[in-house]
């Protein structure tokens, strides 16, 4: 149980002394739950309150099963795009069957993320590099914040998450832009900036939120023309199973991995980071996976659309003295006072302001620093980056993620495949081998001897590189070559296919007079050495620890000691016939 809800870990030895900080970080947090929820909401096409109800009931569950005591969940801006880019690709018709999407996609996706969790799969994320997950954010978050420009001008644009189509919206209706609108939207973003520039502890979205509904509030009439939320429902969500059209269940299927993906990745990754300053407590990415998805589905029969961890509203829990879950509680109990009575304090609030919130938010996630970066120190990563942020800016998000998984796992491959290889020669008056490449000046070189260093496990897919640098090796040291030496200290598995190359190939070279000699194998390669031909092939005797070993042994004869001879041939899987070879040898 203690597993399943980390909260009975920690809620046992809760102190008051604890209780400040948790309150003040998550009214905070809550404050701005309720203003971002209400503009997330408007990102995904719903009506503002659900972003009160994706700010409830998922927070609750994370608390009670969630093992992060800082992270803040809730509706965020990506997650808010994928769902209105998802469904907008869907034949709905009316706002209540767009709103049933939108809360059956939270079933479906916390679904997923729990069945995940349970399958032990929260390591799937790593398969999302860095520059991968950053190109994908910042074309997202360039996306996300030029949608925001229907509301900033108040016109009517197509719905989409293609850049060229939304720039075209933009330019062939900039001319029916309302400047009341767009100037209390510009204001709005200027004192957001103002305020977090003074300081930080401003807490300037409240500030500027409560600033655009006075000011509305008190010049109604002369504003006309520039929108307001309007009547938000009081009162708590109600509670039903979420219904879904079975013909749209299949188009849902890759949205809703999407968001489990995407959803995960985000929370995981805000998750870690808080981490590090804790050490009171570890983020297990599995028990994350279902608690989130928990979350997601118990959210759903409360209204709520997908919901994951938000990185601003989980910072100001930390920064501002969180030491437990109790400030989401805090947060979520503050949500629940505004649906139940604070409601018609926002029926003023611009829609031009909350605009604002979000283009400011947003384009915070815009990294240019970074590919800069990786296009001076890693132009191969730089290079997966542009692809990823092209692809989610013209084609969609949901593709660009996915594709993004893809291209991480082919650099992968590409890199695994095709891993390091040094040519190793002695420096000169030591017993020191290292690439030749790196210290030519300083290097011996022993046209007799050839000492190659395969730096990575050796498998199917790197079997033909590694035969093929060894041969061409050999083929440059010419007839004057006695002695091939394999240093496999990186190497820390050989699968099957390779293990076949490796015996037919140290065969072939042995049969072409050739000494072969293997140095610094680890215990499961000497392993799998001692349990399979190869052993019989290259003797056991030519087995050392060092490099240095290997060569003396060649040029001086030099025999190996008893606890050499011990370290080298040591195995778990030595046969009786191997134990005969190891006497002999």
């Amino acid at each position: 149980m203690k597993h399943l809800f980390p909260i009975l870990q920690w809620l046992p030895n809760y102190k008051k002394e604890m209780l400040w900080g948790d309150a003040v970080s998550g009214i905070t947090a809550g404050i701005l739950a309720i203003a971002q929820g209400m503009a997330y909401a408007m990102i995904a096409g719903l009506p503002p309150v659900f972003g009160l109800y994706a700010a409830l009931t998922p927070q609750i569950i994370y608390v009670l099963m969630g093992t992060s005591r800082q992270l803040s969940i809730g509706p965020v801006a990506m997650d808010s795009l994928i769902v209105a880019a998802g469904i907008g690709t869907l034949n709905i018709i009316g706002v209540e069957q767009y709103i049933a999407a939108a809360v059956f996609l939270a079933l479906f996706v916390g679904v997923i993320q729990v069945l995940l969790g349970t399958l032990k799969l929260g390591f799937l994320v790593n398969f999302l590099s860095k520059p991968v997950l950053s190109g994908f954010t910042s074309a997202a978050a360039i996306i996300i914040g030029l949608s925001q420009l229907k509301h900033l001008f108040r016109v009517d644009m197509a719905q989409t998450n293609k850049i060229h189509i939304l720039l075209q919206e933009v330019v062939s209706n900039i001319s029916e832009t309302h400047f009341l609108s767009f100037g209390l939207g510009v204001a709005g973003m200027i004192l957001i900036k103002l305020f977090q520039k003074i300081n930080k502890k401003i807490p300037a979205i409240l500030v500027v939120v409560s600033l655009g509904t006075l000011v509305l509030y008190l010049t109604q009439g002369q504003l006309n023309g520039i929108r307001i939320v309007g009547t938000i429902p009081v009162g708590l969500p109600n509670l039903s199973v979420p219904s879904f059209d079975k013909n749209q269940f299949v188009d849902l299927i890759p949205i809703a991995i999407t968001l489990a993906v995407v959803g995960f990745t985000e929370a995981i990754s805000i998750a870690k980071s808080i981490e590090e300053h804790h050490t009171e407590y570890e983020v297990d990415p599995n028990q994350e996976l279902i608690a989130i998805g928990s979350g997601n589905i118990i959210g759903s029969f409360a209204q709520s659309y997908p919901s994951t961890a938000s990185f601003s509203r989980s910072a100001i829990q930390d920064q501002g003295g969180a030491q437990s879950g109790i400030a989401s509680l805090f947060s979520a109990g503050l949500v629940l006072l505004t649906l139940l009575f604070l409601t018609p304090l926002f029926y003023y609030l611009p829609i031009p302001i909350l605009a604002a919130i979000i283009m400011v938010s947003i384009f915070g996630l815009v990294d240019l620093k970074y590919p800069r970066q990786l296009w001076k120190k890693n132009k191969e990563e730089c290079f997966a980056f542009l692809i990823t942020f092209v692809i989610t800016m013209s084609v969609g998000i949901p593709q660009g993620i996915l594709f993004g998984v893809l291209l991480s796992l082919l650099t992968m491959i590409y890199r695994t495949s095709r891993p390091h290889i040094a040519i190793l020669g002695r420096i000169k008056n030591t017993e020191y081998y290292k690439n030749i490449n790196r210290f030519q000046k300083d290097i011996e070189v022993d046209n007799r001897i050839l000492i190659l260093r395969f730096d990575a496990q050796l498998f199917f897919g790197n079997q033909d590189y590694f035969k093929k640098e060894l041969q061409k090796q050999v083929v440059l040291k010419g007839e004057k070559l006695e002695l091939i030496i394999i240093n496999a200290e990186a190497i820390n598995y050989i699968d099957s296919s390779a293990l076949n190359m490796l015996e037919k190939m140290c065969g072939d070279l042995k049969n072409k007079g050739l000494n072969i000699m293997i140095v610094g194998a680890i215990g499961p390669i000497r392993d799998i050495i001692f349990d399979h031909a190869l052993i019989r092939i290259i003797g056991s005797r030519n087995l050392f620890i060092a490099t240095s070993e290997a060569v003396n042994a060649f040029l001086d004869g030099t025999v190996v000691s008893e606890i050499q001879k011990k370290i080298t041939r040591q195995n778990l899987t030595v046969t009786n016939v191997t134990k005969n070879i190891v006497k002999e040898g």
